[in-house]
């Protein structure tokens, strides 16, 4: 299999890599901007997958269907929540195994729904932007859309692809790491000349495909939709310090809260750094799978029944997919029984003011977001609402 058709054009416009384009945050009655008033950003990561995070059987509500999905995001929303996210995969027949079988909604398609049944909270899609491959003039004419429908709420999370079998499936074998974020990087700055110009824009690069005199109206809101991306790669920090608002950051010593909260604040530091180096700010967000009760003892006899659930046919499963991810690398534990159960790139686990203490210990080493996992997704939001969200707002997390 090739990689997509590429070529160089002598006709390309001069690249200029200092170039920053707007971002929703210079807007000051943007939602992103008044989200980000908010001394930690608190998120939902909804299950729109099988088994959300978790591999584990343990009886639960959490299912990847679109009425459940919606019914969490309106809790969120009523709870003063500020985003919610989707998670993007295409994986081949059995996904990871028995509980993470692959079975999922589509990303893009179902937080493009929730635009029109909430009013508030922001909404971010994952699109892989180089399957397909999607075209940036179709990018720029959908998220302008959604910008509208929203009222500017709408983002997008750019992910590049990190599993072989993923670009296979889409007929090709997969692109060099770096490589990536190089065209990844034309694509998206074509996007956001189309979100900008005000005249017919053309544009011939590395990539295969082409602008002639393209324009899309209408233009977004506050200058662009959010754009995130997940990343713990030099390539892809220094693509997230151009261009992205929020940095999705995994802990790069593992899933503990001791092992996380001793490697982010150098990790953290580097992603911000990356932006300023280019006068810009970004935020992170990191991804802790919340298991809560009312004691210590009751938090970790949940913990203790996921892992004795963990589904054993896991392991092989998850071995079959091949991976150049490098935001995982060092991670110490993140193959043991209870980080592959649990799920999430960190585990907190305790009553609701050990949670809290948690939270203020990540936000001290540079995390600016959190946003949450739950083994069992009803049940535990609903608790940590009544329970955790008052504490966080005693402790200056939340306004």
């Amino acid at each position: 299999m090739d990689a997509p058709l590429t070529f160089a054009a002598a006709d390309s416009p001069a690249r200029d890599p200092a170039r920053v384009f707007p971002s929703p945050a210079d807007f000051p009655d943007s939602p992103l901007s008044r989200a980000l008033r908010q001394p930690v950003l608190l998120g939902l990561f909804l299950p729109i997958q099988a088994g959300g995070w978790s591999s584990s059987t343990l009886p639960r509500s959490t299912t990847w269907t679109f009425e459940y999905n919606k019914a969490l995001t309106l809790t969120a929303e009523s709870l003063g929540f500020d985003l919610i996210f989707g998670l993007s995969q295409w994986l081949p027949k059995g996904g990871y195994g028995e509980v993470l079988n692959g079975q999922a909604l589509d990303s893009f398609m179902t937080l493009a729904a929730l635009t029109s049944v909430t009013s508030r909270i922001m909404l971010i899609s994952t699109v892989h932007v180089l399957y397909g491959p999607w075209h940036p003039l179709h990018l720029a004419k959908f998220g302008a859309t959604l910008d509208h429908i929203s009222g500017g709420r709408w983002g997008m999370n750019v992910v590049t692809g990190h599993r072989a079998v993923e670009h296979e499936m889409f007929g090709w074998s997969r692109i060099e790491h770096d490589r990536r974020y190089e065209l990844a990087t034309e694509l998206l700055e074509a996007m956001q000349s189309l979100w900008t110009e005000t005249e017919n824009y053309s544009y011939a690069g590395q990539a295969s495909w082409r602008l002639n005199e393209a324009f899309v109206t209408p233009k977004p809101l506050y200058g662009r939709p959010i754009l995130v991306n997940a990343t713990g790669s030099a390539a892809g920090i220094a693509f997230a310090g151009q261009h992205s608002d929020i940095v999705f950051v995994t802990s790069p010593a593992g899933t503990t809260f001791d092992h996380a909260v001793r490697s982010l604040p150098a990790h953290t530091a580097r992603v911000k750094q990356a932006a300023i180096d280019v006068g810009r700010r970004v935020r992170t967000l990191l991804n802790p799978m919340v298991i809560c009760r009312d004691t210590e003892r009751e938090a970790w006899a949940y913990h203790d029944a996921i892992v004795d659930h963990v589904d054993r046919s896991s392991p092989a499963a998850f071995g079959r997919f091949d991976s150049d991810a490098q935001a995982w690398k060092g991670q110490e534990d993140r193959g043991t029984t209870a980080a592959r159960a649990v799920g999430g790139n960190i585990r907190l686990i305790g009553s609701p003011e050990q949670i809290v203490d948690q939270f203020i210990a990540l936000r001290a080493a540079g995390v600016d977001g959190l946003q949450l996992s739950f083994y069992d997704f009803a049940p535990d939001l609903a608790h940590f609402g009544d329970r955790v969200l008052p504490l966080m707002k005693q402790a200056g997390l939340r306004l």
